[in-house]
């Protein structure tokens, strides 16, 4: 496990440069653009045991009044100001508190047949659909009751992005490939000034990032695999 200080020595040890020659706000610049690099990896390769950051002190889930009469919901942060990458399921609470599934739809396509969303009567009843525009999302029908905290969203939001002084701090993820938040700096830097062992660093990098990929495919060990025969011709 690395905190940011560490991190910093071992992008120095690296590339032999100093808190002048590479300082201390770029690397702390460069080492933001690794945790997003790492979170694209991990979501792009994570199974149903979804990535977030620990550093987050809640959790990737949304809460907002459900308003009678309010077909549009609009986001693009969560309670503590982290953009929001993605919605990957929406609930609400119907009138008795109780929680259920939306199905999701696409509204702006011509092959989807109920035309709820678009056709103007702004129907209102108990939500069973919802669609996802831009940074919003639509219900249908519009609902016709108010809850307090009634529409439930799970999400994917980006990682906390270090100050230069988180020097405690340590990245929010598996303590396994904190290197990788040295060696994606180291190898840019030695990129930008010409050094010697950029190819080796950006190989040492590369071979993280395959683990890493291969790390997350492979984390829901408790979830039964699905072996699929493949047909072969005889001839």
């Amino acid at each position: 496990m690395l905190n940011l200080q560490q991190i910093f020595d071992v992008i120095d040890d690296n590339c032999d440069s100093t808190s002048t020659s590479y300082t201390v706000v770029k690397k702390t610049r460069d080492i933001n653009l690794a945790v997003d690099k790492f979170l694209a990896m991990a979501i792009q390769d994570s199974g149903t045991w979804q990535i977030d950051d620990t550093a987050h002190t809640k959790d990737p889930i949304i809460l907002t009044n459900l308003v009678s009469g309010q077909r549009d919901y609009h986001f693009t942060v969560d309670e503590q100001s982290n953009f929001i990458l993605d919605i990957y399921r929406v609930m609400i609470a119907n009138s008795e508190g109780v929680f259920y599934d939306l199905e999701t739809v696409d509204q702006q396509s011509k092959d989807y047949k109920s035309l709820g969303f678009v056709d103007g009567q702004d129907i209102e009843g108990k939500p069973n659909k919802y669609d996802k525009t831009g940074n919003g999302v639509f219900l249908d029908p519009i609902p016709d009751y108010n809850y307090t905290n009634g529409l439930k969203m799970f999400i994917n939001r980006e990682a906390y992005q270090f100050l230069t002084t988180d020097t405690t701090k340590v990245p929010g993820f598996c303590p396994l490939f904190h290197e990788y938040f040295a060696l994606r700096p180291s190898y840019q830097y030695a990129y930008r000034k010409g050094l010697k062992n950029t190819a080796e660093l950006r190989n040492e990098m590369l071979l993280m990032e395959r683990d890493i990929s291969e790390y997350f495919n492979k984390r829901s060990k408790d979830e039964p695999t699905q072996i699929i025969t493949k047909y072969r011709s005889s001839r």
